[in-house]
Protein backbone atom coordinates (compact mmCIF):
# COMPACT_ATOMS: atom_id res chain seq x y z
CA UNK A 1 0.00 0.00 0.00
CA UNK A 2 1.42 3.40 -0.94
CA UNK A 3 2.24 6.05 1.66
CA UNK A 4 -0.40 8.33 0.14
CA UNK A 5 -3.12 5.70 0.60
CA UNK A 6 -2.02 4.99 4.19
CA UNK A 7 -2.01 8.70 5.01
CA UNK A 8 -5.47 9.13 3.52
CA UNK A 9 -6.80 6.17 5.51
CA UNK A 10 -5.37 7.49 8.77
CA UNK A 11 -6.73 10.98 8.10
CA UNK A 12 -10.17 9.54 7.39
CA UNK A 13 -10.14 7.50 10.58
CA UNK A 14 -9.14 10.52 12.66
CA UNK A 15 -11.85 12.62 11.02
CA UNK A 16 -14.45 9.95 11.81
CA UNK A 17 -13.34 9.79 15.44
CA UNK A 18 -13.49 13.59 15.67
CA UNK A 19 -17.00 13.66 14.22
CA UNK A 20 -18.14 11.05 16.74
CA UNK A 21 -16.69 13.12 19.57
CA UNK A 22 -18.50 16.24 18.41
CA UNK A 23 -21.78 14.40 17.89
CA UNK A 24 -21.59 12.34 21.08
CA UNK A 25 -24.53 13.21 23.33
CA UNK A 26 -24.80 12.75 27.09
CA UNK A 27 -26.64 9.78 28.55
CA UNK A 28 -29.60 11.90 29.65
CA UNK A 29 -30.96 9.03 31.71
CA UNK A 30 -28.04 9.58 34.11
CA UNK A 31 -28.38 13.38 34.26
CA UNK A 32 -30.62 14.76 37.05
CA UNK A 33 -33.59 16.85 35.98
CA UNK A 34 -34.85 19.89 37.81
CA UNK A 35 -38.04 21.76 37.02
CA UNK A 36 -37.56 25.47 36.45
CA UNK A 37 -40.85 27.32 36.40
CA UNK A 38 -41.17 29.98 33.72
CA UNK A 39 -43.83 32.68 33.87
CA UNK A 40 -45.31 35.54 31.88
CA UNK A 41 -43.75 38.65 33.43
CA UNK A 42 -45.78 41.33 31.66
CA UNK A 43 -44.39 44.85 31.73
CA UNK A 44 -41.88 44.42 34.56
CA UNK A 45 -38.49 45.58 33.23
CA UNK A 46 -35.44 46.02 35.45
CA UNK A 47 -36.47 49.59 36.18
CA UNK A 48 -39.78 48.32 37.60
CA UNK A 49 -38.15 45.46 39.53
CA UNK A 50 -35.70 47.78 41.29
CA UNK A 51 -38.18 50.57 42.11
CA UNK A 52 -39.47 50.42 45.68
CA UNK A 53 -42.89 51.91 44.89
CA UNK A 54 -43.50 49.26 42.20
CA UNK A 55 -41.83 46.20 43.67
CA UNK A 56 -41.66 45.62 47.41
CA UNK A 57 -38.95 43.01 46.89
CA UNK A 58 -36.53 45.67 45.65
CA UNK A 59 -35.38 46.24 49.24
CA UNK A 60 -34.22 42.64 49.49
CA UNK A 61 -32.52 42.92 46.12
CA UNK A 62 -30.49 45.86 47.34
CA UNK A 63 -29.33 43.65 50.23
CA UNK A 64 -28.13 41.00 47.80
CA UNK A 65 -31.12 38.65 47.81
CA UNK A 66 -31.83 36.80 44.57
CA UNK A 67 -35.17 36.90 42.79
CA UNK A 68 -35.36 33.10 43.02
CA UNK A 69 -34.54 33.20 46.73
CA UNK A 70 -37.64 35.31 47.32
CA UNK A 71 -40.07 33.97 44.75
CA UNK A 72 -39.29 30.25 44.53
CA UNK A 73 -41.03 28.19 47.18
CA UNK A 74 -41.27 24.39 47.35
CA UNK A 75 -40.30 24.09 43.71
CA UNK A 76 -42.95 26.52 42.47
CA UNK A 77 -43.33 30.30 42.20
CA UNK A 78 -45.19 32.40 44.76
CA UNK A 79 -46.00 35.43 42.59
CA UNK A 80 -49.31 37.23 42.57
CA UNK A 81 -50.18 36.10 39.07
CA UNK A 82 -53.43 38.03 39.25
CA UNK A 83 -51.40 41.23 39.52
CA UNK A 84 -49.09 40.21 36.68
CA UNK A 85 -52.13 39.61 34.49
CA UNK A 86 -53.96 42.87 35.18
CA UNK A 87 -54.01 45.76 32.71
CA UNK A 88 -51.40 47.76 34.59
CA UNK A 89 -48.70 45.15 34.11
CA UNK A 90 -50.06 43.55 30.94
CA UNK A 91 -52.02 46.10 28.92
CA UNK A 92 -52.27 43.90 25.83
CA UNK A 93 -53.72 40.91 27.67
CA UNK A 94 -52.15 38.02 29.55
CA UNK A 95 -51.95 34.42 28.31
CA UNK A 96 -54.36 31.89 29.80
CA UNK A 97 -51.44 29.98 31.31
CA UNK A 98 -49.28 32.29 33.40
CA UNK A 99 -46.68 29.73 34.50
CA UNK A 100 -45.51 26.22 33.63
CA UNK A 101 -42.52 23.97 34.43
CA UNK A 102 -39.55 23.36 32.16
CA UNK A 103 -37.45 20.29 32.86
CA UNK A 104 -33.80 21.39 32.86
CA UNK A 105 -30.82 19.03 32.53
CA UNK A 106 -27.17 19.96 32.08
CA UNK A 107 -24.02 18.00 31.36
CA UNK A 108 -20.52 18.83 30.25
CA UNK A 109 -17.27 17.39 29.02
CA UNK A 110 -13.89 18.95 28.31
CA UNK A 111 -15.08 20.88 25.27
CA UNK A 112 -18.84 21.29 25.50
CA UNK A 113 -21.81 22.04 27.73
CA UNK A 114 -25.09 20.32 26.92
CA UNK A 115 -28.48 21.70 27.97
CA UNK A 116 -31.73 19.77 27.60
CA UNK A 117 -35.14 21.39 28.07
CA UNK A 118 -38.43 19.48 28.14
CA UNK A 119 -41.84 21.12 28.46
CA UNK A 120 -45.45 21.24 27.38
CA UNK A 121 -46.03 24.53 25.58
CA UNK A 122 -49.42 25.98 26.54
CA UNK A 123 -51.88 27.56 24.15
CA UNK A 124 -54.09 30.54 24.84
CA UNK A 125 -51.52 33.23 24.17
CA UNK A 126 -52.58 36.86 23.83
CA UNK A 127 -49.95 37.61 21.17
CA UNK A 128 -49.32 35.52 18.08
CA UNK A 129 -46.77 37.74 16.34
CA UNK A 130 -44.53 34.90 15.13
CA UNK A 131 -46.35 33.18 12.29
CA UNK A 132 -43.50 30.82 11.46
CA UNK A 133 -42.53 29.33 14.83
CA UNK A 134 -45.15 27.90 17.14
CA UNK A 135 -42.47 27.57 19.82
CA UNK A 136 -39.06 29.07 20.52
CA UNK A 137 -36.76 28.08 23.39
CA UNK A 138 -33.78 30.11 24.55
CA UNK A 139 -31.06 30.08 27.19
CA UNK A 140 -28.85 33.06 27.99
CA UNK A 141 -25.53 32.96 29.87
CA UNK A 142 -24.20 36.13 31.50
CA UNK A 143 -20.51 37.01 31.45
CA UNK A 144 -18.61 38.15 34.54
CA UNK A 145 -19.04 41.83 33.65
CA UNK A 146 -22.83 41.85 34.00
CA UNK A 147 -23.55 43.37 37.43
CA UNK A 148 -25.60 41.21 39.80
CA UNK A 149 -26.44 38.73 37.06
CA UNK A 150 -26.78 35.93 39.61
CA UNK A 151 -29.46 38.00 41.37
CA UNK A 152 -31.43 39.38 38.47
CA UNK A 153 -30.96 36.77 35.76
CA UNK A 154 -31.97 38.07 32.34
CA UNK A 155 -33.73 41.11 33.79
CA UNK A 156 -30.50 43.06 33.24
CA UNK A 157 -31.36 42.97 29.52
CA UNK A 158 -35.01 43.98 29.90
CA UNK A 159 -35.52 47.75 29.89
CA UNK A 160 -38.53 50.05 29.79
CA UNK A 161 -37.32 51.81 26.63
CA UNK A 162 -36.96 48.64 24.55
CA UNK A 163 -39.46 47.75 21.85
CA UNK A 164 -42.69 45.97 22.75
CA UNK A 165 -42.78 47.87 26.03
CA UNK A 166 -45.66 50.38 26.10
CA UNK A 167 -44.68 53.60 24.32
CA UNK A 168 -41.08 52.50 23.79
CA UNK A 169 -38.77 52.80 20.79
CA UNK A 170 -39.80 50.18 18.22
CA UNK A 171 -36.22 50.02 16.91
CA UNK A 172 -34.54 49.36 20.25
CA UNK A 173 -33.85 45.76 21.19
CA UNK A 174 -33.01 44.22 24.54
CA UNK A 175 -29.61 45.34 25.81
CA UNK A 176 -27.26 45.15 28.76
CA UNK A 177 -25.76 48.34 30.17
CA UNK A 178 -22.64 46.47 31.28
CA UNK A 179 -21.20 43.19 30.13
CA UNK A 180 -23.03 40.85 27.79
CA UNK A 181 -25.07 37.68 27.60
CA UNK A 182 -24.50 34.79 25.22
CA UNK A 183 -27.82 33.93 23.58
CA UNK A 184 -28.75 30.56 22.14
CA UNK A 185 -32.20 29.82 20.75
CA UNK A 186 -34.05 27.02 18.99
CA UNK A 187 -37.03 27.75 16.73
CA UNK A 188 -39.68 25.25 15.70
CA UNK A 189 -40.09 26.76 12.21
CA UNK A 190 -39.15 24.35 9.45
CA UNK A 191 -35.55 24.88 8.37
CA UNK A 192 -34.82 27.46 11.07
CA UNK A 193 -31.17 27.68 12.15
CA UNK A 194 -30.00 27.67 15.73
CA UNK A 195 -29.38 31.17 17.05
CA UNK A 196 -25.85 31.81 18.30
CA UNK A 197 -26.06 35.45 19.32
CA UNK A 198 -25.51 37.92 22.12
CA UNK A 199 -27.11 40.70 24.13
CA UNK A 200 -24.70 43.52 24.87
CA UNK A 201 -25.18 47.13 23.82
CA UNK A 202 -27.87 45.65 21.56
CA UNK A 203 -29.26 42.23 20.81
CA UNK A 204 -27.65 40.35 17.96
CA UNK A 205 -29.20 37.13 16.68
CA UNK A 206 -26.00 35.96 15.01
CA UNK A 207 -22.26 36.37 15.27
CA UNK A 208 -21.94 34.66 18.64
CA UNK A 209 -18.83 32.73 19.65
CA UNK A 210 -20.36 29.88 21.66
CA UNK A 211 -20.56 27.49 18.70
CA UNK A 212 -24.22 26.79 19.39
CA UNK A 213 -26.01 23.77 17.98
CA UNK A 214 -29.65 23.04 18.72
CA UNK A 215 -32.08 20.23 18.06
CA UNK A 216 -35.74 20.05 18.97
CA UNK A 217 -38.73 17.80 18.47
CA UNK A 218 -42.26 17.35 19.70
CA UNK A 219 -43.53 13.99 20.92
CA UNK A 220 -47.19 13.97 21.87
CA UNK A 221 -47.64 17.25 23.73
CA UNK A 222 -44.05 17.55 24.94
CA UNK A 223 -41.19 19.46 23.34
CA UNK A 224 -37.61 18.39 23.93
CA UNK A 225 -34.87 20.84 22.97
CA UNK A 226 -31.16 20.11 23.27
CA UNK A 227 -28.41 22.72 23.03
CA UNK A 228 -24.70 22.09 22.59
CA UNK A 229 -22.24 24.94 23.12
CA UNK A 230 -18.59 25.49 23.97
CA UNK A 231 -17.65 24.89 27.57
CA UNK A 232 -17.11 28.35 29.10
CA UNK A 233 -14.66 26.85 31.60
CA UNK A 234 -14.70 24.23 34.32
CA UNK A 235 -14.81 25.52 37.87
CA UNK A 236 -17.29 28.28 37.07
CA UNK A 237 -20.85 29.03 38.24
CA UNK A 238 -22.42 30.84 35.30
CA UNK A 239 -25.63 32.92 35.70
CA UNK A 240 -28.33 31.91 33.22
CA UNK A 241 -31.99 32.29 32.38
CA UNK A 242 -34.52 30.38 30.26
CA UNK A 243 -37.23 31.78 27.98
CA UNK A 244 -40.01 29.97 26.11
CA UNK A 245 -42.16 31.58 23.43
CA UNK A 246 -45.30 29.43 23.21
CA UNK A 247 -48.32 29.57 20.90
CA UNK A 248 -46.57 31.74 18.26
CA UNK A 249 -45.67 34.41 20.84
CA UNK A 250 -43.37 37.26 19.81
CA UNK A 251 -41.11 39.68 21.65
CA UNK A 252 -41.77 40.15 25.36
CA UNK A 253 -44.79 37.83 25.28
CA UNK A 254 -42.68 34.89 26.38
CA UNK A 255 -42.54 32.93 29.62
CA UNK A 256 -39.24 33.51 31.39
CA UNK A 257 -37.38 32.05 34.33
CA UNK A 258 -35.83 33.83 37.25
CA UNK A 259 -32.06 33.91 37.42
CA UNK A 260 -30.09 30.78 38.36
CA UNK A 261 -26.48 29.67 38.25
CA UNK A 262 -25.15 26.63 36.42
CA UNK A 263 -22.20 25.02 38.17
CA UNK A 264 -19.72 23.55 35.69
CA UNK A 265 -17.44 21.57 37.94
CA UNK A 266 -18.51 23.98 40.68
CA UNK A 267 -21.42 24.60 43.03
CA UNK A 268 -24.49 26.27 41.55
CA UNK A 269 -28.26 26.28 41.73
CA UNK A 270 -27.98 23.47 39.20
CA UNK A 271 -24.80 21.40 38.85
CA UNK A 272 -23.95 20.10 35.40
CA UNK A 273 -23.09 16.41 35.31
CA UNK A 274 -19.61 15.56 34.06
CA UNK A 275 -19.63 13.05 31.20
Amino acid sequence: MSKAIVSTAIAGALLALGSQAVLAAPNWGKVPKRDIHVFHAGVTPIEWATKKSDHSGSAGMRKGETCAGCHEEKGALNFSFKRLADKELEPKGAPKTMTFPVGFQAAYDKDHVYIRLSFKAPGGGADKGDKDSEVKAAVMFADAKVPQAAQYGCWQTCHADARSMPGADEKKTKYSKEGAYELMQWKSAKGAKAVDGSVGAERKMEGGTAGVKAEGAKSGDTYTVTFTRKNPGEGKAVPFGVAIHADHAHGRFHHVSLGYTLGIGADGDIKATKQ
